[in-house]
């Protein structure tokens, strides 16, 4: 009797969506509410950017533990486990991060809500890439993007209306809301036929002892770099390429946010929809790193613009960048059965934590030139490895997941 696939809209993809939807809602948070928070706490001036740099340091190291420790247990002991302890984690952290006192434990909070938000994204996609027909998939992982990403969008509004605190504090209940919902979701039925034949999955190391193996998997995480260097770098930081700029209105760090995942929105959107239509993840990806490379240049050459302008900006930089469903779908589709949520977890997260050194390449090149030349560096050096590793990687599209990798 042949096996009954789940409907675009089932349990696992919901879930999978409105998970993702909570973890960008956390993740972007930090970047709205970094003024106003760190200035309760009594940092002002050009402490609010250091001081929000070492933050976003130590969410990013957390992120980078998370992603090998949830990776492996997602291959281990399965796609629900990492999903839903992974959400759990993330909530708990974000209470926590509303009741801090000091920069100390803000940096604490930071970490371990790092270390709970590297789980979510990559156990959802692979349980969304296995439970649906490889036609469906490229839609599913889709839809998780773009109901996820409007959690950003979500998060830039309600900062507009509730202090900083409970801004974590909504982020905390709604995760802990969505655990109600882990009954009704069936685990990958890949996984279990994998867990069933005993062989060995969740080997992280395996990743790094063939060489042919290795080049797909540092593929996987370079084509991504560009999209944690606009959001962390140019979105983030938008205030101080603002007054660089000569932009005479004061710029929120939480509207260049918000516009920014607006366009990520819409581009996940338009991104998966175009891979379907062309049958191709890479030439898609060929598509939005063109764009990004076009708007990140005029984004760091519009003198003397209008603040709305700069706020276009941040969404066109967005939407350039709107290829993140097809990175992580990309990832999922690399790796067999035993090493894909391995994959899938790390290389979202590795991507999310060179944001770490990122920003250090950008703090360099700022200290010899200006922080607008220091970005146009970065940025080019970000693109151009993209476009490099893109270059020879496998089109997936089509293939069939349902094999496991030669250790």
């Amino acid at each position: 009797m042949t096996e009954q696939k789940p409907s675009l809209f089932s349990a696992g993809v919901i879930v999978a969506s409105l998970g993702y939807f909570v973890d960008i809602y956390d993740l972007l948070l930090f970047s709205i509410v970094r003024v106003p928070s760190l200035q309760s706490l009594g940092y002002n001036g050009d402490e609010l950017k250091t001081v929000g740099l070492h933050l976003i340091d130590m969410q990013m190291f957390g992120m980078l533990i998370g992603g090998v420790l949830w990776g492996v247990l997602g291959d281990k002991r399965g796609r629900l486990s990492v999903l839903f302890g992974s959400i759990f984690l993330y909530s708990l952290a974000n209470i926590a991060n509303g009741m801090v006192d000091s920069v100390q434990a803000y940096s604490f909070w930071r970490f371990i809500a790092g270390i709970g938000l590297a789980g979510e994204l990559g156990a959802g996609i692979t349980l969304v890439a296995e439970i649906l027909p490889k036609e469906k998939r490229g839609l599913g992982t889709t839809v998780v993007a773009v109901v996820g990403l409007t959690g950003a969008v979500v998060a830039g509004f309600t900062a507009k209306f509730f202090d900083w605190r409970i801004c974590y504090y909504i982020g905390g209940v709604l995760g802990l809301a969505l655990l109600v919902l882990r009954v009704g979701v069936a685990e990958s039925g890949m996984f279990k036929h994998t867990q069933d034949s005993g062989v060995s999955r969740g080997n992280f190391f395996a990743l790094f002892t063939n060489g042919k193996r290795f080049l797909r998997y540092l593929r996987c995480i370079f084509i991504g770099f560009p999209t944690w260097f606009t959001i962390g770098i140019l979105v983030t930081f938008s205030p101080e390429f603002a007054k660089a700029l000569g932009v005479e209105v004061n710029i929120d760090a939480g509207n260049s946010v918000m516009f920014a995942y607006s366009g990520l929105v819409i581009g996940d959107l338009v991104s998966g929809l175009l891979s379907q239509y062309l049958k191709s993840r890479k030439k898609v990806m060929v598509l939005f790193l063109s764009l990004s490379t076009l708007f990140t240049f005029i984004y760091l050459n519009v003198f003397g613009v209008s603040d709305t302008m700069l706020y276009a900006l941040c969404f066109a930089l967005g939407f350039s960048n709107g290829f993140w469903v097809i990175f992580v779908t990309i990832a999922a589709e690399q790796f067999g059965t035993n090493l894909r949520a391995t994959v899938t977890t790390t290389v979202p997260n590795f991507v999310r934590g060179a944001l770490v050194l990122i920003i250090a390449m950008f703090r360099f090149f700022e200290a010899q030139t200006n922080i607008l030349v220091g970005a146009m560096l970065v940025g080019g050096i970000c693109l151009a490895v993209a476009f490099a590793f893109l270059y020879g990687m496998k089109e997936t599209f089509n293939d069939d997941l349902n094999y496991v990798e030669e250790l």
